[in-house]
């Protein structure tokens, strides 16, 4: 099945205005939350380094208090299913490989509609994009590409947040001072090329009925979405890279300011306690063993990465 197919299966089962969830009762809590990260391509990749994961995508939630279990690329659906029902959410990080037809986006494609259909039936299941993952997310939602290019890859930007941020899921709980801080200073860091602009979005019935936006950006000719959550399930994505302000490095424009470092686990934050609210589990503790991040060694690039995780 197409990643497109994919997506207009999910229109199928969210487009409608009228579409209601049922109620999920979160008052119940799981404190060992495992979230998977989904891998991807490398390009003209060295023996058995065929697809990476940047490690601080893995400290990122690993300092919130979840485990994380690499969802490999090209595996079979059957695998996929069965994965999804052992994890308690998953990301989907910034990267560089095609939205159609790439490994990835296969991958997530299948995640998306199985947390869709999960979500619809009660059984919570958090889906999030950081920069590829956003752009991602915005094509598997609406069955097409309306991404058009900006002058944001390598710098740093306060969000511009919208009157739905204050009451959304995501910011809601965030300290007055740090939403002061997103709003006024240079601490969210974007690497992108691409952007959906505020127009394109707004044209777009189906991304208008599925998500809101909290924050948009500017590259001084293009206003563009940088945060948003979906109106009725766990879905949530930035456009922007919340890991890098406390893990990542090697550029000067990675910003590490108090204020930065804060955001960094505030994010991670909320979304390791939206994992707390689904009970997925690995159908015994050896299975659970085998499939964890800690079976893999980071290696040290020092390069756009700091440490990488490779799978053949």
């Amino acid at each position: 099945m197409s990643v497109f197919c994919l997506a207009l299966l999910c229109i199928g089962l969210s487009g409608s205005s009228a579409f209601a969830i049922p109620r999920i009762n979160t008052d119940k809590r799981n404190d060992r939350p495992i979230i998977g990260v989904l891998a991807q391509e490398v390009y003209n990749p060295p023996p058995k380094q065929n697809s990476y994961i940047a490690a601080s995508y893995v400290k990122f939630l690993e300092a919130a208090g979840a485990r994380v279990v690499p969802v490999l690329i090209n595996q079979n659906e059957e695998e996929y299913k069965q994965l999804f029902k052992s994890i308690n959410g998953i990301l989907l990080p910034g990267g560089g490989v095609d939205l159609v037809s790439s490994g990835y986006a296969k991958a997530a494609g299948i995640f998306y509609r199985l947390a869709i259909e999960a979500t619809s039936q009660g059984d919570y299941f958090p889906v999030w994009g950081t920069c590829l993952g956003f752009e991602q997310l915005l094509v598997l939602t609406c069955g097409e590409n309306l991404l058009s290019r900006t002058n944001t890859s390598g710098v740093s930007l306060p969000l511009q947040f919208t009157k739905d941020a204050m009451e959304s899921r995501l910011f809601k709980d965030f300290p007055p001072a740090l939403m002061t801080a997103l709003a006024t200073e240079d601490i969210t860091e974007n690497s992108h090329t691409w952007s959906i602009s505020v127009e394109a979005f707004m044209k777009n019935e189906e991304l208008k009925k599925f998500y809101k936006i909290l924050s948009t950006n500017t590259d001084g000719n293009t206003e563009f979405v940088s945060t948003m959550e979906a109106y009725s399930y766990p879905v949530y994505a930035t456009q922007w890279h919340p890991e890098k302000n406390a893990f990542e490095w090697s550029k000067p424009y990675y910003p590490h300011t108090p204020s930065a470092i804060e955001t960094t686990f505030h994010m991670a934050h909320f979304i390791v306690n939206e994992a707390k609210k689904s009970f997925h589990s690995f159908g015994s503790k050896d299975e659970e063993q085998k499939h964890l991040i800690y079976n893999y060694n980071p290696v040290f690039t020092g390069a756009t990465f700091q440490q990488m995780y490779f799978f053949e």
